[in-house]
C-alpha cells in the first residue's frame, strides 16, 4: 500500500540522493506509439536543489522563479508582472521590489451601497453616494452596508494590487492577529483595524503588538475593554501569549499566574461608541505584577500609567527567544510550506529568528531573508501549497488580467459582495476568520492546507472557473468573464501552439504537467488534427480580420476549452 501522506514535496525529497540534489533530464519527443503513455518526467532541464538554507539564492533567474515569487507574495500571477520582475535580473532585486510597499494609505472606501430601486429602497442618511463613510456617525441600519463596502474595498485592493507584498502581508497579519468584523458591528472599526494592520506589515513587531493591543476592534473582540480592577478579564492576556507572541511550542512556558499578572497590567483600557480608546486610571490595577521564572521572575511596578506598563509587559515578553521562533514558523507556514522538519528548523527557522532578534524585532529583514533564500526557491517548495480561496478566486481574476466591471456604484458594491460571499462558501471570507486562532489551514495538525479542499469546496472552485471560462457573471448591463483571446495575445508568439501552451501553463500552473496532458491541450488547439498549422492558421485568420465573427469564434472556443481544462486540473489548485 502507498503512503497516504506522501505529498509532492516528500516525493521529491525521496527522489533526492545523498548530497541533497537530483537532476531531472529533459523530455524527448514521444514516438507515435507512446503518445498515450503518461510521462512523469515533465520537468525542464535544470538542477533541483532539495536542501537549500537561508543563504541568498544565486541560481538562474527565469520566468519560473519570478512566477513562484509572485504566487506566494501576491494573489495570482500576471504575465506583465512576471516580465517586470524578470527585467530586474536576479532574485535579490526582485525581492527588494516585492517588499517596496506604498507608504501612502489608499483612498478609503466610499458609499457605493445606496439602492433607491431595491425593495425596500435604502439610502444612507449621513453619507451621500460616492463619499467616504469612515467618519460618519454610527447608524445601526447603515453599518452592515458599510462593513460590506469595506470588505469589497479590501477585495479590490487584492485584485488590482501591484507587484508587491502589501495585500498578502496584510492577510498574513489578519490571520495572525485574528478578529471578526461582527465583534464590533461598525464599518469604521473594520476599516481602522485593517489600516492598522497594513501600516505595520513590515514594521517593528514591538510597536505592532502595542497597536494591536489598543486597537478598538481587538479590545472588543477579546474583551479587553471589559478588563478592569473590579472585574478582571484574562481573555486578551491569554491570547497575547498563546497566539500572538510566545505560542504553544514551549514545553516549559508561561504559567496561568502569568496570564493573571498580564491581565492586571492590561486593566483600565476602554473604548466608546465612536471607537475612541481611553485609559481610565481608576479602573487600572495599580499593584505590583509578579511573573514566573519563565519570565525571569520579572516584576512590573504598579502605576497609574497604563501605556508604560503595557510597554514593560511587551518588552518582557519579547525578551524570550520563543517569540522570534514562533513568528518565524508562522511566516514559514504562510509563505513556504506547513511542514517544519528538523532540517528546516535548524537551517531556516533558527537563522530567521536570529535575524528577527538582531534587528530589534523589525519584520522586514526576516521576510526578506526568507523570500530571497535558496530554500524559498527550492524545487520542493514550488507547487506544494494548496491555494487558499482568495489565492484561487482573486488569483484567477489576476491571472487573466480582469478588473471588476462597475457600471454604477451599486454594481460596484454588488459584484464585490458576491465574490466575498463566494469566498465564504469556500471557507475564507476576509474579515471573518473562524476564531481568534485564524484559519485552520495554517495551524491545524496534520492536515494544514488540505483543510481548504473538501467534496463541497472543490466542486464550488470548479463551478466558478467553469462559469468564468464560458458563461461569465452579469454585472448590471455588463459581464465579468475571461477574455481568452486577450490573454493569449499578450504572449510573444500566440500563433505557435507549443509556445502558447508553455506560456499559458507558466502563468496558470506552479509546476510542469505530464506530456500526455500537454498533448491533450494541443489537441484542443488543433481541433483534433496533428499539424500545428491548424491552430496557426486559425490564429492568423483572426489577427488579420478580428471583426470576422467566425474567425473570432473559432479561436475563442478553442482557447476557452483549453483554459477550462487547465483550471479543472489538480495542478491549478496548487501554488
Amino acid at each position: 500500500m502507498g503512503d497516504a501522506n506522501l505529498s509532492r514535496r516528500r516525493f521529491l525529497e525521496k527522489m533526492a540522493p545523498a548530497g541533497g540534489s537530483v537532476r531531472i533530464e529533459p523530455v524527448s519527443p514521444l514516438p507515435a506509439e507512446d503518445l498515450f503513455k503518461v510521462d512523469e518526467h515533465a520537468f525542464s532541464n535544470r538542477q533541483l536543489t532539495l536542501q537549500g538554507g537561508l543563504d541568498p539564492y544565486q541560481g538562474p533567474w527565469t520566468q519560473a522563479q519570478a512566477a513562484h515569487l509572485l504566487r506566494r507574495t501576491t494573489f495570482g500571477v500576471k504575465y506583465a508582472q512576471v516580465q517586470q520582475l524578470l527585467a530586474l535580473g536576479n532574485a535579490q532585486a526582485a525581492v527588494d521590489a516585492i517588499l517596496n510597499v506604498p507608504t501612502t494609505p489608499p483612498d478609503p472606501p466610499i458609499n457605493n451601497y445606496n439602492s433607491p430601486n431595491s425593495v425596500p429602497p435604502y439610502a444612507d442618511p449621513n453619507v451621500p453616494s460616492g463619499q467616504t463613510w469612515i467618519n460618519a456617525p454610527y447608524d445601526v441600519e447603515a453599518e452592515g452596508f458599510r462593513i460590506e463596502s469595506w470588505r469589497g474595498w479590501w477585495l479590490n485592493r487584492m485584485i488590482e494590487g501591484e507587484a508587491n507584498i502589501q495585500e498578502k502581508m496584510t492577510l498574513f497579519w489578519h490571520n495572525h492577529f485574528a478578529t471578526q468584523t461582527d465583534a464590533v458591528f461598525r464599518g469604521k472599526a473594520a476599516y481602522l483595524h485593517n489600516a492598522m494592520l497594513r501600516r505595520n506589515i513590515l514594521g517593528n513587531f514591538r510597536t505592532f503588538v502595542k497597536e494591536v493591543t489598543l486597537d478598538p476592534l481587538m479590545l472588543v473582540f477579546l474583551n479587553g475593554f471589559r478588563n478592569n480592577l473590579i472585574a478582571p478579564d484574562e481573555n486578551y492576556a491569554r491570547e497575547l501569549q498563546e497566539l500572538f507572541t510566545i505560542g504553544k511550542d514551549t514545553q516549559q512556558g508561561y504559567t496561568e499566574d502569568d496570564v493573571v499578572a498580564a491581565a492586571r497590567v492590561l486593566t483600565g483600557w476602554t473604548v466608546d461608541i465612536n471607537g475612541t480608546v481611553t485609559f481610565v486610571p481608576q479602573l487600572h490595577d495599580q499593584g505590583f505584577k509578579v511573573f514566573s521564572s519563565f519570565y525571569g521572575n520579572t516584576i512590573i511596578q504598579g502605576s497609574n500609567n497604563g501605556s508604560a506598563e503595557l510597554d514593560a509587559l511587551i518588552n518582557m515578553i519579547l525578551q524570550k527567544e520563543e517569540v522570534s521562533l514562533y513568528i518565524s514558523r508562522k511566516l514559514y507556514r504562510f509563505f513556504v510550506y506547513y511542514e517544519i522538519n528538523q532540517d528546516v528548523e535548524a537551517n531556516v527557522i533558527v537563522p530567521m529568528a536570529q535575524i528577527f532578534r538582531d534587528n530589534n524585532y523589525e519584520i522586514k529583514p526576516v521576510v526578506k531573508a526568507l523570500l530571497q533564500s535558496e530554500h524559498f526557491f527550492d524545487a520542493v517548495n514550488k507547487g506544494c501549497m494548496i491555494k487558499n480561496p482568495l489565492d484561487m478566486l482573486v488569483g484567477m481574476l489576476r491571472n487573466y488580467n480582469l478588473t471588476l466591471p462597475a457600471p454604477t456604484l451599486l454594481d460596484n458594491y454588488s459584484i464585490r459582495l458576491g465574490i466575498n460571499y463566494y469566498c465564504n462558501a469556500l471557507q475564507m471570507m476576509p474579515g471573518s476568520p473562524p476564531n481568534v486562532a485564524g484559519w485552520s489551514a495554517y495551524r491545524q495538525i496534520p492536515t494544514y492546507y488540505r483543510n481548504w479542499i473538501s467534496a463541497d469546496t472543490i466542486r464550488n472552485r470548479n463551478i466558478i472557473s467553469d462559469v468564468m471560462a464560458f458563461g461569465g457573471v452579469d454585472v448590471g448591463p455588463e459581464k465579468l468573464f475571461i477574455n481568452h483571446i486577450a490573454f493569449a495575445a499578450q504572449f510573444p508568439n500566440p500563433g505557435d501552439p507549443n509556445a502558447l501552451i508553455d506560456n499559458t501553463l507558466a502563468i496558470l500552473h506552479p509546476m510542469p504537467i505530464s506530456t500526455l496532458k500537454k498533448f491533450y491541450l494541443k489537441s484542443i488547439l488543433l481541433s483534433g488534427q496533428l499539424s500545428d498549422h491548424y491552430w496557426t492558421d486559425a490564429w492568423n485568420a483572426y489577427v488579420n480580420n478580428p471583426s470576422d465573427p467566425m474567425a473570432a469564434q473559432a479561436v475563442w472556443f478553442r482557447l476557452a476549452t483549453m483554459h477550462k481544462y487547465i483550471m479543472n486540473l489538480a495542478e491549478y489548485q496548487l501554488s
